[in-house]
């Protein structure tokens, strides 16, 4: 059964240059819409005529910043990882990060991001129509590039702090990032019920040994 869509109507524009707030509220109900047609229609059935339809838009102003279905989703999958704020979680800001407690912080903010919600939903149409749709699979690996980075980055800043050397953290980060993956996606597939109680033990257990090996990385 398709979900109730619960994007609101807009007026059409007037005719004329749009401001800044008018192309921000643009974007914003064109990736609203285009959320909601790829979780009720999946991505092969989505259809952006009734995308730029619901969002009362011309196709010109749609293909002019998303020439294809591919580069919509993408940002659709951008917006998502946007509204996090990895900084934060791994509290980078501080003048000595904590490598155990930031690497802890950061999975269990993601697993509990990508096991609800709309995240949860984009990660099962991902893995149910990659194998149809390769570029699906482009998308997911450009947010898992991006967690790499950002653990990377946060590896060497600790290695730093604690003055113990790090020959690899790239491969390092791409573990700690790939391990995340791997069990919420067995967690996704199964349709297990978890915790925040069972989820919390497997990172400390996770982290617990990735760290376990620190003298080697």
């Amino acid at each position: 059964m398709a979900r109730e869509n619960k994007s609101k109507q807009v007026p059409l524009r007037g005719v004329g240059r749009p401001s800044s707030d008018e192309v921000l509220d643009i974007e914003s109900k064109l990736l609203s819409v285009a959320l909601q047609e790829f979780l009720d229609k999946g991505y092969g059935n989505a259809s952006l005529e009734r995308i730029v339809k619901q969002a009362r838009v011309s196709k010109t102003t749609l293909y002019s910043r998303y020439p294809s279905k591919e580069h919509l989703f993408r940002a659709v999958v951008y917006q998502q990882i946007s509204r996090i704020d990895p900084g934060a979680i791994l509290r980078v800001d501080t003048s000595a990060p904590n490598l155990v407690e930031g690497l802890k912080a950061y999975a269990n903010k993601m697993l509990e991001l990508n096991l609800q919600g709309d995240m949860l939903e984009v990660n099962r149409l991902i893995n149910s129509e990659a194998s149809r749709f390769p570029e699906l699979g482009a998308a997911a690996a450009e947010r898992t590039r991006l967690g790499i980075e950002r653990i990377e980055q946060f590896i060497k800043s600790c290695a730093e702090a604690d003055a113990i050397a790090c020959k690899a953290p790239k491969v390092v980060a791409e573990v700690f990032i790939l391990l995340i993956r791997g069990w919420y996606t067995n967690v996704m597939l199964t349709n297990q019920p978890v915790s925040p109680k069972e989820r919390q033990q497997w990172v400390d257990g996770a982290v617990n040994t990735l760290i376990a090996s620190r003298s080697d990385w």
